[in-house]
């Protein structure tokens, strides 16, 4: 596997872990759950976040210096669930794995 420099591997991989929490949690917690959990403006927020993240680390993995673009979209998108979820019970991982990524793409937006 390819390690590439600091900070663009930190947010590589804080894309990734919000990506697998995201996605995990609006299948398996919030499908259970329910009510709120699985408004259509929340479920939506919460896959276009999980998708967008999946898009910033595949972006950044290319080489491409147009990651600056995705980074601030996903660093917008992720703040923007981070900010719904935190109004949900049992939200807490997905929303400290939101803002660890808007953190790190933030970073990699300049």
């Amino acid at each position: 596997m390819k390690v590439y420099e600091e900070p663009m591997q930190a947010c590589i991989d804080a894309c990734m872990a919000c990506y697998r929490e995201c996605h995990s949690a609006q299948m398996q917690h919030c499908l259970t759950v329910g009510g709120a959990h699985i408004e259509p403006a929340h479920f939506r927020l919460m896959a276009a976040c999980a998708e967008m993240c999946r898009a910033s680390a595949h972006i950044m993995m290319t080489g491409s210096a147009l990651h600056i673009h995705s980074c601030r979209a996903c660093a917008e998108i992720c703040e923007a669930c981070a900010e719904d979820c935190a109004r949900l019970d049992g939200m807490e991982a997905c929303v400290r794995a939101c803002m660890t990524c808007a953190e790190r793409c933030r970073e990699m937006a300049v």
